[in-house]
């Protein structure tokens, strides 16, 4: 058993969002997304993966597809690994969103920013 609390995780920085992983076991990520407002993560995909996200904390935007959708504290979403997907923090105060990569495509998905 490995425990570790989100709030760890939890980092805002000014100059871009930040990754901060949890767990890394076999072909699955846990890690936190922050973003202080107006940050924003780009139009990506994850491919042969499956993607939830938790909005753990503020509010934004998630573009799934090329449609845009309110994302706040407390929902949670299933994106599939050839959907196209990026996120805006729209709001005034910082967002971070919980995220499991299932089937993670390369090393690459596990570094921190």
């Amino acid at each position: 058993m490995e425990k570790k609390t989100v709030a760890e995780a939890v980092q805002y920085q000014e100059e871009h969002f930040t990754k901060r992983v949890l767990f890394q076991k076999g072909d699955s990520l846990v890690f936190v997304l922050n973003f202080m407002p107006g940050q924003q993560l780009p139009v990506h995909k994850h491919p042969g993966a499956e993607v939830y996200l938790l909005a753990l904390k503020g509010k934004g935007s998630i573009q799934v597809n090329g449609a845009d959708y309110a994302f706040v504290e407390g929902d949670i979403l299933h994106i599939a690994g050839d959907e196209s997907f990026a996120y805006a923090n729209t709001s005034d105060q910082p967002a971070s969103l919980h995220v499991v990569l299932s089937k993670t495509p390369s090393p690459m998905y596990a570094k921190e920013i």
